[in-house]
């Protein structure tokens, strides 16, 4: 027997996942080594081909927009890069917190949000999109890697918890029974629906500034903003504005950190969770904002929202974006002999609409792009 225990973390807390603990795979498999099953988990997430395409699939900004803006890779490595400081504060398991991060958008389409929102359009009679399903669809059936089985074959918790990640933009998905619909998920997973939030919250800030869509001055109306900022200022009198911003950002990140840390701890006292049968059987959320950072939290999203998702240029950028994905599904369909031939296999099991829809949300914008002008552009070469 494989002792995944004498690798894991010595001073995990009980409340924390183990994967000596694990409920285990999909498909037996013989291992050449005795790493943990969540650090397993998170090598072969690095190593898919699905983790290298989202170097260029859209955050905010499209990747031909400018070189300096997050993409969905960088937004995930700073997912696990705050997911992994909330674990080690409260003794979770580090493996399992960044194998979430590292795989929470690995179903995400091209163009961001808007993607999502044309597909789920596209496919409203043939079963909808949810990045979430499309991200366990990625790690159980779409990676090809191993041989006996497709997929990934991921331990059940770090499944558990694509499924039911969470945020203002991710609503966990549709019912499937084998995820024990309607009990929160591992602490581990918790911690990284808030990651994603500070995360994409703070690089959006410094993209929007750099972009010039949004500017200090506007930011100074926001009441958390101002303060950090201003506390900063102080810190570091004569501070240049570039290095000054950066230093707020960073002292915003470390006080989400510190405060949802500080609730968690809390939380785990007064609901009385000792371990992680306890947390099941409470089946309570343990990880949030203190309700005084939350408000705070919720205007600063607000000024976002408004300000940077809503700006005339994302906007012209959403609806071209509309324009290249919907025209690309409703050619292929028409014509599904353009698809590569491994898609055109898989027809002889999943729907045509199911497969066009998979080839379209593994596309990275650039090669979107592309494939619009390659069939839409006479004189473009095929």
């Amino acid at each position: 027997m494989r002792n995944e225990s004498a690798m894991e973390r010595p001073d995990l807390a009980e409340f924390a996942a183990r994967s000596a603990h694990s409920r285990g795979r999909r498909h037996p498999e013989e291992f050449r080594d005795e790493r943990p099953a969540f650090e397993r988990d998170r090598d072969r997430i690095v190593h898919c081909a699905a983790f290298r395409r989202l170097e260029y699939k859209t955050q905010v900004f499209v990747n031909h927009e400018g070189d300096y803006y997050r993409t969905r890779l960088t937004h995930s490595l700073e997912v696990a890069q705050i997911g992994k400081a909330i674990a080690r504060r409260l003794k979770v398991n580090e493996e399992l917190t960044e194998a979430l991060a590292l795989a929470h958008d690995l179903g995400h389409t091209p163009f961001g949000h808007t993607g999502e929102e044309v597909l789920n359009r596209l496919m409203e009679q043939h079963g909808g999109f949810e990045h979430n399903l499309q991200s366990l669809r990625v790690v159980d059936e779409l990676e090809e890697r191993y041989p006996g089985f497709n997929g990934l074959n991921l331990s059940w918790e770090v499944r558990e918890g694509i499924i039911k990640h969470s945020s203002p933009y991710d609503r966990p998905a549709g019912i499937i029974t084998e995820f024990l619909p309607g009990v929160v998920p591992t602490i581990e997973a918790q911690i990284i629906n808030f990651a994603d939030e500070i995360a994409y919250n703070n690089h959006d800030i410094d993209d929007g500034l750099k972009s010039g869509y949004i500017t200090i001055g506007q930011l100074e109306q926001v009441e958390l903003w101002r303060h950090v900022f201003e506390g900063v200022g102080t810190r570091y009198p004569g501070i240049d504005a570039e290095r000054k911003k950066h230093q707020t950002i960073s002292a915003l990140i470390g006080l989400f950190i510190r405060d949802l840390t500080d609730t968690a701890m809390a939380n785990l006292r007064e609901f009385n969770i000792r371990t992680l049968d306890d947390l099941r059987r409470v089946n309570r959320q343990v990880v949030a904002f203190s309700p005084e950072l939350a408000r705070k939290n919720r205007e600063m999203k607000l000024f976002l929202m408004e300000n940077l998702y809503r700006h005339y240029k994302v906007e012209r950028m959403r609806v071209k974006a509309e324009r290249y994905l919907t025209s690309l599904f409703e050619i292929y369909v028409k014509h599904p002999t353009l698809l590569p031939r491994k898609y055109l296999k898989r027809m002889e099991s999943t729907s045509r609409e199911r497969v066009i829809c998979d080839y379209i949300a593994g596309m990275t914008d650039r090669f979107a792009l592309d494939e619009f002008k390659r069939l839409f552009e006479p004189y473009e070469r095929v």
